[in-house]
């Protein structure tokens, strides 16, 4: 009779391990994970689904897993934050779908991190950023007193790039130069900043002078 009872515990020990299994079929994709995996949201759709006596009326397949008609790429990131409670994703899935499974499975949780995630990115995409805008004017010798005292409000002096004259003689008067004046300007950015190639030239020549 020990032997018998013994074989019988057995039995139904088997069977609370078996049942504690679950498999979702999820947009023609096999999940397989716990009970406990997805009664961490006491709330969400995934935890009323899988109770005894669930008031969900959901069909299974042939293999008896639960259907469930939503994206499967985007079902993985929602079973591994009831997993382990941190948002993974590949980079080539946007968080924008991440939540809507998070809604519509009704997690709070992942429903606030991806919020939040989706609020993080946007505010680095608008950040703005002050850079300098370049203004390059031609002008004579005759003109340099004039020019230097008419710089527009906002605008400062930069550099002055000789760039010789069109006459073979004649006084510093006829010498033609490069007057360049720079302002800040706001910019929004995703990514880091660099001056404009007509820019980094009047730089590199700047530097030799």
């Amino acid at each position: 009779m020990a032997v018998n009872n013994n074989h019988g515990n057995g039995v139904m020990e088997t069977d609370c391990r078996k049942s504690e299994w679950v498999r979702l079929n999820v947009g023609g994709t096999t999940f397989l994970t716990t009970r406990t995996t997805l009664g961490r949201d006491q709330k969400s759709f995934l935890y009323r689904l899988v109770q005894e006596a669930s008031d969900l009326n959901t069909d299974k397949d042939t293999d008896g897993a639960f259907l469930i008609d939503r994206d499967p790429s985007y079902f993985g990131p929602v079973l591994n934050f009831l997993r382990h409670g941190k948002l993974v994703m590949n980079k080539d899935l946007a968080e924008e779908g991440v939540l809507e499974e998070a809604e519509f499975y009704n997690i709070t949780d992942l429903i606030k991190v991806v919020k939040d995630r989706i609020a993080e990115r946007d505010a680095k995409l608008n950040q703005t950023f002050m850079k300098n805008v370049y203004r390059v004017m031609q002008c004579s010798g005759q003109e340099l007193t004039q020019m230097v005292s008419t710089i527009p409000d906002g605008w400062k002096f930069e550099q002055l790039l000789n760039i010789g004259s069109h006459y073979n003689y004649g006084s510093e008067d006829h010498a033609e130069f490069l007057f360049v004046v720079s302002k800040e300007c706001p910019t929004v950015l995703n990514g880091t900043d660099e001056p404009s190639d007509r820019a980094k030239v009047l730089q590199l020549k700047g530097t030799r002078i």
